[in-house]
């Protein structure tokens, strides 16, 4: 597999606020605590040597408590906020070093931001608002208006522009400014907080609705959140911050399966697994299988010396799942002399997921027979019976299975 591409690297970044903020570096680089720092300097760390990448196409979640400075680091990326020290690098172009013509260029060009408050203009109609970033960029009216248009509708908006905000319930609020930024097409999309002062069942519904988005349009997605259960669910990847500094970074799955520390370990602690891991975690090799060329005698033997009551039946040269063999079906078959199994199984009779089907969604199919874990091309991949879907959550130390 190639190795994914660097969208964003960020190296040793710093951000202090007061007067002198690099004797707040120097302190930290020297061992000292954000607290020591603030009692003496009365310097206030927002960020304090981060050190992480973001791949093209990919939804990095910053979280952490209030105050653990993930708002201040996104503000950082698009120098909002002057980096104290640092790099921040997009696409090979150091941010950081930017002029104030460049840092505007770049802005136009690979960023988006959303942030927690709507910031749309009251006086402004939903179209117009959608058009502002265009509009600064220069864009001629009759181009920019079929590109907010379309922005609309990707966020399922079609046929309101012509509305004020005053109009609007919150969720449609915030799909406004979601429009607003990818109506410029941005390389990068900066989101703080952005679905944090919506109601609990509007916020879910826009979490739905940016992951179906990010699938189609592919954007590289900075998600800053204090919310655990928003990043699990939103994030391919989390980095988890505290004090300014970054404590971890993983997928959602290490992130629990794997704390790098107590702190860690205690932010976690109460999270139920099920909604982190899918099918393709718990599975196991699916062996033995029977081939469709396979004789009912052969299937039975393959049963025997696995102790199984059943077998799944593939084709041979893509593995292919045709569907679910039971040893008594073999045995009659055999009885009456036939020779293949092909047409003994059918797929309507063998329950099947995809790899990334989430563990809970599974439990009630794995009662009874094993479930079968097919990819895209409905090759199979893995089988799951209710023994090894509680034996993987037990390792993770999952006590309610």
């Amino acid at each position: 597999m190639d190795e994914p591409k660097v969208k964003i690297r960020i190296e040793g970044l710093y951000k202090v606020f007061g007067r002198a903020p690099h004797r707040g570096v120097e302190m930290l680089r020297a061992g000292k605590s954000k607290d020591e720092i603030l009692k003496k300097t009365k310097l206030a760390v927002g960020v304090a040597d981060a050190s992480f990448d973001v791949y093209d196409g990919e939804t990095l979640v910053v979280m952490g408590l209030s105050g653990s400075g993930k708002s201040t680091l996104v503000r950082c990326v698009n120098r909002l906020m002057e980096p104290t020290a640092g790099k921040i690098i997009v696409d090979d172009i150091d941010v950081t070093a930017l002029d104030e013509a460049g840092l505007r260029e770049i802005r136009r060009k690979k960023f988006g931001m959303v942030f927690q408050s709507f910031a749309l203009f009251p006086h402004k109609t939903v179209l117009e608002n959608v058009e502002f970033g265009l509009d600064i960029q220069g864009v001629p009216v009759e181009e920019r208006r079929p590109k907010a248009t379309e922005a609309l509708k990707q966020v399922g908006l079609d046929g309101w522009g012509d509305y004020y905000p005053q109009n609007l319930s919150g969720g449609m609020k915030q799909r406004v400014g979601l429009a607003r930024a990818l109506a410029v097409d941005p390389d990068v999309l900066l989101m703080d907080e952005a679905f944090s002062a919506l109601d609990p069942l509007i916020r879910t519904d826009m979490q739905d609705e940016l992951i179906a988005l990010e699938s189609r349009v592919k954007k590289t997605i900075l998600f800053i959140t204090h919310d655990l259960d928003e990043a699990l669910k939103m994030g391919d990847r989390i980095v988890l911050m505290r004090d300014g500094g970054v404590v971890q970074i993983g997928t959602p799955e290490e992130i629990l399966t794997h704390p790098a520390d107590e702190y860690v370990s205690r932010f976690v602690e109460n999270v139920d697994i099920t909604k982190v891991l899918v099918a393709s975690d718990v599975m196991k090799k699916p062996k033995p299988v029977a081939f469709v060329h396979d004789g009912p005698r052969t299937a039975l033997h393959k049963m025997k010396e696995a102790g199984l009551s059943g077998i799944f039946v593939v084709q041979s040269d893509n593995w292919k799942l045709v569907g679910h063999l039971t040893a008594e079906r073999a045995a009659e078959a055999a009885k009456a002399g036939e020779r293949w199994i092909e047409h003994l199984t059918t797929a309507e009779a063998c329950a099947t997921v995809p790899l990334d089907e989430p563990v809970r969604q599974i439990f009630s199919k794995v009662s009874g027979n094993p479930v079968a874990v097919i990819d895209s091309e409905g090759a199979l991949k893995g089988v799951i019976v209710r023994g090894t879907v509680i034996a993987a959550l037990s390792e993770r130390g999952e006590d309610n299975v």
